[in-house]
């Protein structure tokens, strides 16, 4: 959304103060997202030369691809989630970056398969715990008509992030002739790693965490850094009602689930939304990209390259929709992504049916861009806010815990089935398979998400408690 846009929609949060504020926040805390992105497309580069070097065989390269994802970043997500709670969003988003620190530099020095393994389990606890914990800081951090935009700010930088890992290493492989460069591709995770501990360190906690915990005045005083007076104060008084509301289901969040079937709904809503947005098969691209164009016909460096264009893809279409998601709700996002996804894989498993040319391997390489644009412009920078956004305040943390778990998890099945599918059914029948099923992913979207633009938090749990789903909330204009 641009700044006239939002400024039409309703008066500005705050003055230039507190907008940079806000900026700081959001860039800080979304270094979470930039490794994330980052540890997760790295190894698409490094295992072309990672599998000479530590004499690796199929299941050993899909194990070292798979452990950051399970058990890695799904007990993250998990433990994040309960961390999120107890130790606040901004003391886990600290704890992620002592984990992002070790497992980078544990990675860079393994000596072997097995060190390499436990190395990226370490890195995948960060990843899950991050995933968790950056939106959710976000979205309580930012008001209401803002809260779609700084929390999809971190979409971008797990895009950026990829496509630097995209970036770099090609041009370690430019620069350095050596068969260890691999180690160069996965240390360089440690810088930003760096500066995320230390950033964490000068911003606050969550106004609402605070509020769970009765400091009601630490609440209203991060509120006053980024909002006007006016504005705090009609915030101030939903946080305190939500969290007086809260107060007997935050520590029983497993008895309150079985006691209350709009929380049940909603957890369901999410696990469906974290195993859909993963059954599009976007890390396929992501983990395998080079690895798809090698086995086309192009040469190590030329795949290496060719998949920068998969990175700068990402990164341009997660802009394209942050900027849509000011005029479009996020339902009819989805909808439009899911009806993308399904067009651009019939026409991948279409095109791998032609003989292996240059031009074949290039109409791939553009076909695989067709797939990640509608991916990450309508689907990426939803589903992350809608995670984000529709979970009551008593069991947030627990919830999105579960579902980003759930996201993990089937992450961490394709990504290790995959290869063995493409030998088993062709790249072709393979991708027809994935046509399949993000028709059914279209189906629930369609069925069960609801729209949450334009209403805050408390403003949305009022309507969960109390209406029928899916909720359809008008967007602001």
């Amino acid at each position: 959304m641009s700044t006239m846009s939002l400024q039409a929609a309703r008066p500005p949060a705050s003055g230039s103060k507190h907008r940079g504020y806000l900026t700081r926040l959001t860039v800080i805390s979304t270094l979470g997202g930039l490794l994330f992105g980052y540890d997760t497309g790295v190894i698409s580069g490094a295992l072309l030369y990672m599998q000479d070097s530590l004499e690796m065989n199929a299941v050993e390269q899909a194990t070292v691809v798979s452990a950051l994802l399970f058990p890695g970043a799904a007990v993250g997500a998990l433990t994040g989630g309960r961390l999120a709670d107890a130790l606040g969003r901004r003391g886990t988003l600290l704890v992620c970056a002592l984990l992002f620190l070790l497992g980078a530099l544990g990675c860079a020095i393994a000596p072997n398969v097995a060190f390499m393994v436990a190395a990226r389990v370490v890195l995948g606890l960060g990843v899950g715990a991050a995933a968790v914990t950056c939106p959710l800081y976000l979205a309580e951090m930012a008001p209401a008509h803002l809260r779609g935009r700084m929390v999809t700010i971190n979409e971008l930088m797990i895009v950026t992030g990829q496509m630097l890992a995209f970036a770099i290493n090609a041009l370690l492989d430019t620069l350095i002739h050596d068969t260890s460069v691999w180690r160069l591709m996965l240390g360089v995770a440690s810088i930003p790693a760096i500066a995320l501990l230390i950033g964490m360190l000068a911003l606050p906690e969550s106004p609402r965490w605070f509020a769970l915990r009765d400091r009601f005045a630490d609440s209203r005083r991060i509120l006053d850094l980024s909002r006007d007076p006016q504005e705090a104060d009609a915030e101030y008084k939903e946080i305190v009602e939500s969290a007086n509301t809260a107060r007997n289901e935050r520590s029983h969040a497993w008895r309150d689930l079985k006691n209350n079937p709009w929380m049940r709904r909603l957890l369901w809503i999410g696990i469906g939304l974290a195993v859909v947005q993963q059954a599009t098969g976007i890390n396929t691209v992501n983990y395998y990209a080079p690895s798809i164009l090698e086995r086309s016909g192009l040469g190590v460096s030329a795949s290496l390259v060719a998949t920068i264009a998969v990175g700068v893809t990402s990164v341009i279409m997660t802009i394209v929709g942050i900027w849509l998601l000011g005029f479009i709700g996020r339902r009819r996002m989805l909808i439009i992504g899911f009806s993308g996804v399904v067009g651009s894989q019939a026409l991948l498993a279409v095109v791998f049916m032609l003989p292996q040319s240059n031009a074949v391997s290039y109409t791939i390489l553009a076909a695989m861009m067709l797939f990640v644009a509608f991916v990450q412009c309508f689907i990426g920078t939803c589903v992350w806010l809608l995670l984000s956004e529709i979970f009551p305040i008593a069991i947030r943390g627990f919830a999105m815990g579960i579902a980003v778990f759930a996201l993990w998890t089937v992450n961490a099945a394709i990504s290790f089935l995959f290869p063995i599918l493409v030998v088993a059914l062709g790249s072709t029948g393979t991708f027809a398979v994935f046509v399949l099923v993000n028709v059914l992913s279209l189906v629930f979207v369609a069925k069960f998400v609801p729209e949450t633009m334009g209403q805050s938090l408390e403003e949305l749990e009022v309507h969960f408690r109390t209406g029928a789903l899916p909720i359809i909330v008008p967007a602001t204009r």
